[in-house]
């Protein structure tokens, strides 16, 4: 299953019982799955339905669907306000009494606003079915289209990450290559420290100096960090192969990979260490910046 990412654009158009819409599809990274559905007036009905098949589709994100209507044709009638058009002749009628007028025409009449209103033409069962369906055909086609843009993204997202996953494990590499980090370094430069005290203040115990050094020495060691580095490499290698929506675990795998990092610098005790770690500490917020877009 491919890879997706949360953001894309969908438009698709259709028709039935002499209307026309438009379905637009918006979706932008959000924690969870976020419908907004905006509907003209009298179309509420499509609500749940629209939902259910925007979750059918998305598993996450902010999505907001929009459906116009662009164009009425055959939806709508003239109708002849009875109660107004009475008031207008009467009206008409007094005013003739007291001056002399010519009689008014009809097109005259029809032009007063509310004598002639656009009724929508109440159609039957049959047909509401049938606009229905169609509309939410047309969603699908629109669901299908943006469905599709994300997983192209997200194809791009997932090159993107497995570069910054072989940066990571190259850099993990080189920090366990580092000949700061062998034991034989560390003793020697913790040997030297310790001389170099001694000499200030001989009556320090050597022997527990001794038990110190050996403390630090255990602490320096990034070992550990380096097997878990390489285990969450391997994790976040998986879940691109799986695809799908794994946006949540591997933003999970990504605040792993910042914390290891992070204490792989607290612990190194040399500069090489010290540039390693820093270094990777930016392909990490890099990773972390990509799988924030990611289904």
């Amino acid at each position: 299953m491919p890879l997706s990412s949360m953001t894309g654009f969908a438009r698709a158009a259709g028709g039935a019982g002499g209307r026309s819409w438009v379905w637009e599809l918006r979706s932008v990274n959000g924690k969870g799955l976020d419908l907004r559905m905006r509907l003209p007036p009298g179309f509420e009905r499509l609500d749940l339905l629209a939902r259910e098949r925007c979750s059918r589709s998305i598993a996450r994100g902010s999505i907001q669907a929009s459906l116009t209507l662009d164009a009425v044709g055959g939806g709508q009638s003239l109708r002849i306000n009875e109660a107004v058009l009475a008031e207008v002749l009467r009206a008409m009628e007094r005013i003739g009494r007291q001056i002399a007028v010519q009689p008014p025409t009809l097109d005259g009449i029809l032009s007063i606003r509310g004598v002639v209103d656009l009724a929508e033409a109440e159609p039957d069962e049959s047909a509401r079915a049938a606009v229905d369906e169609g509309m939410l055909a047309t969603l699908d086609a629109a669901l299908t289209d943006l469905v599709a843009m994300r997983e192209r993204e997200g194809a791009a997202i997932a090159a993107a990450l497995s570069l910054r996953l072989d940066e990571i494990a190259r850099l993990a590499a080189a920090a366990d290559a580092a000949p700061a980090r062998t034991p034989e370094a560390i003793r020697t430069r913790l040997s030297e420290q310790i001389a170099a005290l001694l000499d200030a203040v001989p009556a320090l115990d050597p022997d527990r100096l001794h038990q110190e050094a050996v403390l630090l020495a255990t602490r320096a060691d990034i070992r550990e960090e380096l097997d878990r580095l390489a285990a969450h490499v391997e994790a976040a290698r998986n879940l691109l192969a799986e695809g799908g929506p794994v946006g949540r675990r591997l933003d999970f795998l990504a605040q792993e990979f910042n914390r290891e990092v992070n204490t792989l610098c607290a612990k190194a005790n040399d500069r090489t260490l010290t540039a390693i770690g820093l270094e990777m500490k930016a392909v990490v917020d890099q990773l972390r910046e990509q799988i924030q877009n990611v289904e």
